[in-house]
């Protein structure tokens, strides 16, 4: 889930003051026009890669001058013309934002990487003079000090707290000496993460594994190869190109029955952005982990980790590390046992060696399939994407009443990307929903929500948002169209869970809309949404073999069912290292001065069942944390899993189309936003607190 917001307090970036251009450029440059667009949608059809850096120039200037209007003021600083004026400050510089950074992830290229590091400082620098300055923060620690709370609404209350708040852990309380370290850390930490992803997109471009014996491709489905002559095709190549984009790296992990293949691809993948190359990121971790040290030292805080829980559900490292470690014991045991029964299993087959990581998907499948009657490839011909966008579609609808109509008059940024209306159960608009499914060079890997504009209410105008979701799903083939791995469709209900978070949105500030929660809240929309993906009474609207309309069987329903807690420890102590590892990097409390991998190894070994390989490493291509928004974090997805197995068991009692219940999830927590702290809003919803318990059951963990 990436976002960015439209406010000057929350603008992922941070900018500077640029020199002014004419208004001859501005009047030529449609990012700062109105775009006179259906819903005030982005002109991707008009917008070129030289128009973004004037534009977000003239932007920063224009914000300032909003900013500056509100320290100028003679009147006393009041939630109104201070607090407010604020959270509704630099919406032509977000949205010029969101645009560019979300391409960035999206359709990027080299020349736009270069207006990213461009624009970056200057971004990071404006941040810095708008919270690090001292009139400003005088009005604000004013209001936030004298403004009665009996005069103001919860959500008000929460953007008081919030923009105050934002201001003393942005160093507003620092000395000059400090402030002018803290805006050195900040912009080099911009520069940086910039740096550590592009490394990581370069080094998954740059791989391919080149075949033209067929004998080589032993094990792997016609899907696959299919795919692979496409690519093959592609490079003006004979035979097959199989790349280290998801939808080829999975499958041929787990069919590949060439083990040699399967290792190089294996190394190949888990050696990004740690070879001895220019691409390396293990520097930058360093320099990373170094600087948000140095930041949290410089706020007042012993680690980093301590400075980002403090605003989250989970509140300090105190609580996380017993959470995860609590799950880590629940789960050690059962991934030890699962992994004998895999050797087992492997030796069976007439496997002489040990299980290597990249044996466990191949091995493992195997197993699947005897223990459940479960292929993955015998699954796809029920989940042809179009269909399941139509069950999703569908679902929304059967819950909170939402319809879909797709329409050709939005200008998209690719001609791959789909574009619908939403409507509401009144048939009022409700969003823009951008659709961007297929993997692509200038595309970051993994799957994600975003938007291109958040919901607000200004003087009385309900302003809508236009929200995407952009996936890495296989691609149709010249025969073939886009079927979906079962993992590829939960990963459609997953995002399409965020999208709802932000669609369904009804909230006056737009730092506060949708998906701007606390991040250990954000996966719960999310994740709860997934737990539809086994129910029968959902899967026979859509489910339908491609070729022979045959609805998915019961007995296919019931293995995948049965199969669920398959692998559970393993599959746990996977997402918890990679927890481990995160909370590991933010708590150091003294610089960083040894080696990467020795750390990384020394807290992911203990979830881990499977011998190390040399040569690989984790952490240099682990985006979320050293590029994302997760640092300190990562336990959130654990932390969701508490939440919607406890919130879904409401809907299992209920029905799992329970109008009453479903209502109740979107007012309280779908059409919430950040608007109060997210234990009162689940509470309102759930009528108690969460305990790990419904998880571990779930799970199969615990009887």
């Amino acid at each position: 889930m990436r976002t960015i917001t439209f406010s000057i307090m929350t603008i992922i970036i941070g900018f500077s003051l640029a020199s002014c251009n004419t208004e001859s450029s501005k009047s030529e440059n449609p990012l700062l026009r109105n775009f006179n667009t259906k819903y005030n949608a982005p002109p991707f059809d008009k917008i070129k890669v030289d128009h973004y850096s004037p534009a977000i120039d003239s932007a920063i200037i224009e914000a300032r001058a909003e900013v500056d209007a509100i320290i100028a003021s003679t009147e006393e600083p009041t939630f109104e013309n201070t607090i407010e004026a604020l959270a509704f400050a630099g919406m032509r510089l977000g949205s010029i934002s969101s645009i560019l950074f979300n391409l960035n992830s999206a359709e990027t290229d080299t020349s736009l990487q270069k207006v990213i590091r461009e624009v970056a400082p200057k971004l990071t620098d404006f941040q810095n003079d708008i919270s690090l300055n001292a009139d400003l923060f005088e009005r604000v620690k004013k209001v936030y000090n004298t403004e009665s709370r009996d005069n103001l609404t919860p959500e008000q209350l929460t953007l008081l707290s919030k923009t105050y708040k934002g201001f003393v852990r942005s160093g507003a309380n620092l000395s000059d000496d400090d402030k002018q370290a803290y805006r050195e850390i900040t912009r080099e930490l911009s520069d940086i993460s910039l740096q550590f992803d592009e490394n990581i997109l370069a080094e998954t471009n740059d791989f391919t594994l080149h075949l033209t014996n067929s004998d080589k491709l032993s094990g792997l489905p016609k899907s696959l190869i299919d795919a692979a002559a496409l690519e093959a095709k592609a490079r003006e190549l004979d035979g097959w190109v199989f790349t280290l984009h998801m939808p080829m790296y999975v499958p041929f992990m787990k069919y590949a029955e060439n083990r040699e293949l399967r290792e190089q691809m294996y190394k190949a993948y888990n050696m990004r952005a740690f070879k001895d190359n220019d691409k390396n990121n293990t520097e930058l971790i360093k320099r990373i982990v170094n600087l948000r040290l140095k930041q949290a030292n410089l706020l007042g805080y012993t680690s980093y980790a301590d400075f980002v829980l403090e605003e989250r559900m989970a509140q300090s490292s105190d609580k996380v590390m017993p959470f995860l470690n609590e799950l880590l014991d629940a789960s050690l045991n059962a991934a030890h046992q699962e992994l004998a029964e895999v050797e087992e299993l492997a030796k069976s087959l007439g496997a002489n060696h040990r299980i290597e990581k990249w044996d466990w998907s191949f091995y493992t499948e195997k197993l699947k399939v005897k223990l459940f009657n479960f292929n993955e490839e015998d699954l796809k011909p029920y989940f042809e994407l179009e269909k399941v966008k139509e069950g999703i579609f569908y679902l929304a609808n059967k819950l909170y009443g939402l319809t879909f109509k797709q329409v050709n008059d939005i200008p998209v940024y690719h001609s791959d990307v789909f574009v619908y209306e939403v409507y509401d159960k009144d048939d009022s608009f409700l969003s823009l929903l951008y659709l961007d499914f297929f993997p692509r060079s200038g595309k970051s890997g993994g799957a994600w929500m975003t938007s291109y504009g958040v919901q607000y209410t200004r003087n009385g105008q309900d302003t809508r948002p236009l929200i995407s979701i952009v996936t890495n799903f296989t691609k149709p083939t010249s025969d073939t169209p886009s079927l979906l791995t079962f993992d590829e469709f939960t990963t459609f209900l997953h995002e399409f869970g965020h999208a709802l978070h932000g669609m369904l949105s009804n909230i006056t500030y737009p730092n506060l809309s949708g998906t701007s929660v606390y991040r250990d809240f954000v996966e719960l929309p999310s994740q709860i949404l997934e737990n539809w993906a086994v129910e029968k009474e959902f899967l026979d609207k859509f489910a339908i073999h491609y070729k022979t309309g045959e609805a998915i069987p019961e007995s296919m329903v019931q293995s995948i069912i049965d199969s669920q807690n398959f692998l559970a420890g393993n599959l746990s102590i996977r997402q918890l290292s990679f927890g481990l590892v995160d909370m590991a990097w933010h708590s150091i409390q003294k610089p960083f001065s040894s080696e990467v991998l020795p750390f990384e190894q020394k807290y992911m070994s203990k979830a881990d069942v499977l011998p190390a390989v040399i040569g690989t490493a984790f952490s240099p291509a682990f985006s979320h944390i050293f590029a994302g928004g997760y640092a300190a974090g990562y336990y959130s997805y654990k932390w969701a899993e508490v939440l919607d197995a406890d919130a879904y068991s409401v809907f299992q009692e209920k029905g799992i189309f329970n109008a009453h219940v479903a209502q109740s999830f979107r007012d309280n927590i779908l059409s919430r936003g950040g608007s109060e702290h997210p234990m009162v809003l689940y509470k309102r919803f759930r009528g108690h607190e969460p305990t790990i318990e419904a998880l571990l059951l779930r799970s199969g963990l615990k009887n």
